[in-house]
């Protein structure tokens, strides 16, 4: 049932816009506001699914009730109602994030198209964040040690803010994990989240591929092609390995983040970006600083906030909830049954040398479900895992 808050001073007016929402549909379930003070009070106790309110209330005008609904809670449509005076305000509403307007006397059916539609995009943005949910899944952090704690309390307070972070931590780690956190966390995890992978690039390619290229650049450039830090606009972009990149990407870089804009190869024009920048390494940085292998002034740019990602060995209390985690998702990938894991096989695998870290953990726990028996016993570690 979709739950409905009228805001209207005037008796009459409210009266006739609940009757005709009533008696429209048996699934609006109507509540009403005589002035704008109130109506923000009920929207502080209760949910609604769509606000009508009107622009002129003594006590709290439309707009301030507009203005301060979208702090307390942003994804509910409003329908503002404008006198024949109110609709140039009525119109500013709508850059304030309203819904739509609709004017007095109200006609009965742009009345209820309008009240349709609103609320067919207010379930529309439930089943998207419903599926952002489901997708985040496959970006989540297993694991309740120490370690862990406190990397995901680092990502809750640096997430809503676009202070740049730098991830280090071994390869197999999951500094990949970590990044996509980040950027699902935050106020941009709606715009694009755009990867680059520096160590897989190579170097005289580099910076083409971040910053795109103008036709005739070089010899394959046949046509005009934006890089990744234009595809990441409004949103984030993770360079992986940036230990890797050439000192002349690294110079183009730090003048993204000193200056936000970029040019393309075989041009000077300046392009305004507006990106957030998170970059990961399994390099010392400072040691390639000191051999002249990696800029200092960039290193001081992007790791306003350092995370250190452990290694597997450093968290072993978090193996067997990785196992459990592996085994569920490899069974759905391969469409079969979830296999156990014997006590005694969990406290074999705890033992071991992860060198290779989450990944390498990962992969051998998909070959003892592939080749282990209906339960995986510490024979089949022995077996089919050892180091």
């Amino acid at each position: 049932m979709s739950k409905i808050l009228v805001i209207e001073d005037e008796a009459a007016i409210r009266r006739v816009l609940v009757k005709i929402l009533s008696e429209e549909s048996d699934s609006y379930n109507v509540q009403e506001a005589e002035d704008g003070l109130k109506g923000i009070e009920t929207i502080k106790k209760e949910d609604f699914d769509l606000v009508l309110c009107d622009i002129k209330m003594p006590k709290m005008d439309g707009v301030e009730v507009l203005e301060a609904a979208r702090k307390l809670k942003p994804e509910i449509p409003f329908i503002m109602i404008s006198g024949h005076g109110d609709l140039d305000t009525a119109v500013n509403t709508m850059r304030l994030g309203a819904f739509d307007y609709i004017s007095k006397p109200p006609d009965l059916n742009r009345l209820l198209t309008t009240v349709r539609n609103a609320l067919d995009r207010k379930e529309l943005v439930v089943e998207n964040k419903i599926l952002k949910k489901k997708v985040s899944k496959n970006y989540e952090m297993i694991g309740e040690s120490k370690e862990i704690g406190v990397i995901k309390d680092m990502i809750e307070k640096v997430a809503p803010t676009d202070a740049r972070v730098l991830i280090t931590g071994s390869n197999g780690t999951g500094k990949e994990l970590v990044a996509h956190w980040i950027h699902e966390k935050s106020q941009r995890s709606s715009a694009p989240f755009i990867e680059v992978n520096c160590a897989a690039i190579p170097s005289e390619l580099i910076e083409s591929e971040l910053f795109g290229h103008v036709k005739g650049a070089f010899t394959s450039a046949v046509k005009d092609r934006a890089g990744k830090f234009e595809a990441a606009n409004k949103g984030t972009i993770f360079l992986d390995e940036i230990g890797d990149m050439s000192l002349s990407a690294q110079a183009k870089v730090l003048r993204a983040l000193q200056e936000s804009k970029i040019s393309r190869v075989g041009t000077d024009k300046d392009i305004k970006v507006d990106v957030r920048v998170v970059a990961a390494t399994n390099k010392d940085l400072k040691k390639e600083i000191e051999e002249g292998n990696f800029r200092e002034d960039l290193y001081h740019r992007l790791a306003v906030i350092l995370i250190k990602v452990p290694s597997l060995n450093d968290r072993r209390d978090d193996i067997p909830m990785l196992i459990s985690h592996f085994s569920k998702k490899i069974a759905t990938e391969q469409g079969t049954a979830p296999k156990d894991f014997s006590k005694k096989a969990v406290e074999l695998l705890k033992t071991y040398d992860w060198t290779g870290n989450v990944r390498e953990l990962r992969n051998v726990i998909e070959r003892l479900i592939i080749l282990g028996g209906k339960e995986v016993t510490e024979d089949d570690v022995k077996l089919f895992a050892s180091k």
